[in-house]
């Protein structure tokens, strides 16, 4: 028998909903609710497809040429994403989290960002899953337990479906005033208001467009959280919340997702790809703070 490439899997079991964690990246593999898949499913002995579900930290998306300057020193890290030449998806996307506590409805797991070549900085994680009647609750803490101040932003890379229907079929709503214009190198370049093609606010068909496209401006109701929905043709709809601290949103469709012709990562988001280069909403984590943030996904049938 081989080995499962993405770990140990923890399960969470609830009167409505289930949900499965993979140990490698803290990635949401599954999510059910009234015997409805959220969550897309792969096989069982492959690595996690495209990132799903996997939590990314200390940065999300892209750094080109893995270079960034931090409190006026050079730094160079590994090239993760060689086709493209960017360091991507942070440090943790392939790690192996440990068990920190576990019951029916709650999972806790945790892993360390060690300093490393380019990031000589250390990152005490916990991500805190909470299954609901109607979903999941997802809080994250970072945590800086090294001697210097560390450049950090977070991300998270979920892929969501409504079970049973096309993920063409579902028509996105999402409420970004602002989107990034990328390079060849799938990088940033410009931020330009929305257009026609990128406007997601009036409801798009996802079988109609392709998107990786970053956003910001979003919309927040009273607890400052944002909303983003993927809509089935008889009404059902399945949502991804945000808090206050994630001010970006990367919306991302692939048709390389196995088993599935089109599949659809909505991905919260505290900075923009290549903030340790430009800055852009980076975060400077001193010596004994942490970072906290929030997100959670809901059905309604």
């Amino acid at each position: 028998m081989t080995a499962d490439p993405t770990g140990h899997r923890f399960h969470l079991r609830g009167p409505r909903a289930s949900a499965e964690i993979a140990q490698v990246g803290a990635a949401l593999r599954a999510l059910t609710v009234d015997g409805v898949d959220l969550v897309p499913r792969y096989a069982d002995d492959v690595p996690t497809p495209a990132a799903s579900g996997v939590v990314l930290v200390p940065w999300p998306n892209r750094i080109r040429g893995g270079k960034y300057i931090f409190q006026g020193v050079d730094r160079q890290l590994a090239v993760s994403e060689p086709a493209l030449g960017n360091a991507s998806h942070g440090l943790l996307r392939f790690a192996s989290y440990t068990l920190l506590e576990t019951s029916d409805q709650r999972l806790v797991l945790g892993a360390d960002v060690v300093p490393q070549t380019g990031y000589p900085f250390h990152l005490r994680t916990r991500v805190t899953f909470t299954l609901l009647d109607d979903g999941l609750h997802v809080a994250h803490v970072i945590e800086n337990v090294g001697a210097d101040a560390a450049p950090v932003a977070l991300g998270i890379h979920p892929y969501l479906q409504i079970g049973g229907v096309p993920t063409e079929d579902l028509v996105i709503h999402s409420t970004g005033t602002t989107t990034l214009v990328l390079d060849e190198r799938k990088l940033p370049v410009d931020e330009v208001p929305v257009d026609e093609a990128t406007d997601l606010r009036p409801g798009r068909r996802l079988g109609d467009v392709t998107l990786d496209n970053a956003y910001r401006g979003l919309d927040r109701d009273a607890e400052g959280r944002a909303h983003h929905t993927l809509t089935a043709p008889d009404g059902r709809r399945v949502e991804l919340w945000q808090d206050a601290g994630f001010g970006w949103a990367q919306v991302f469709t692939t048709d390389r997702y196995p088993g599935h012709p089109l599949a659809v990562a909505i991905e919260p988001m505290t900075a923009p790809a290549n903030a340790f280069a430009t800055g852009i909403d980076l975060i400077t984590l001193e010596t004994g703070d942490d970072l906290r943030r929030e997100w959670g996904v809901s059905y309604r049938g």
